[in-house]
């Protein structure tokens, strides 16, 4: 798969460019799939849950409403993640283990790190449209990450 910026040149109109507040903390540094969207706020519960389903390739997009107060990912989800064929994740919020899941062949990109972990209630919906850092992201949509930025396709991109 090319870059994002070369994915910019080539595909610069059908592209939405998500605000650059994403840090690379994944073991893969270049990641992309299909986009499956979780909306949760100090909750992880159906990360978790998802995390344990068959991942396809796909990319897990959290919306945790930006909350810098609890970590939304941690080593042993995304060692289940990984184990069940997602790619990565997009997150939206904080997540924790960094040195674990930067080991990882896994993909992850948040906003920050914080020690705490959820309380787990069950909350959240999954596959509804989220919009973080200045775009509206579907379920379906097309991502492509890497050290320079997020890019979302409503279709596939060419490699």
């Amino acid at each position: 798969m090319k870059s994002t910026p070369d994915l910019c040149d080539e595909f610069a109109e059908g592209l939405n460019v998500l605000e650059p507040l994403f840090t690379n903390f994944g073991g893969r540094a270049h990641f992309f799939g299909e986009v499956v969207t979780v909306k949760c706020f100090e909750d992880n519960s159906k990360v978790k849950e998802l995390a344990g389903q068959p991942g396809q390739g796909r990319i897990m997009v959290v919306d945790g409403g930006g909350s810098l107060r609890r970590a939304l990912l941690g080593d042993m989800i995304a060692a289940n993640a990984l184990a069940n064929g997602w790619a990565g994740f997009v997150i939206y919020g904080c997540i924790r283990d960094v040195d674990e899941i930067g080991a990882m062949d896994l993909g992850v990109q948040a906003l920050a790190t914080h020690p705490m972990k959820t309380e787990k209630r069950g909350i959240g919906d999954v596959n509804v449209p989220v919009t973080i850092a200045g775009h509206t992201i579907h379920p379906g949509d097309w991502m492509v990450c890497d050290n320079n930025g997020i890019v979302v396709s409503p279709v596939p991109l060419d490699s």
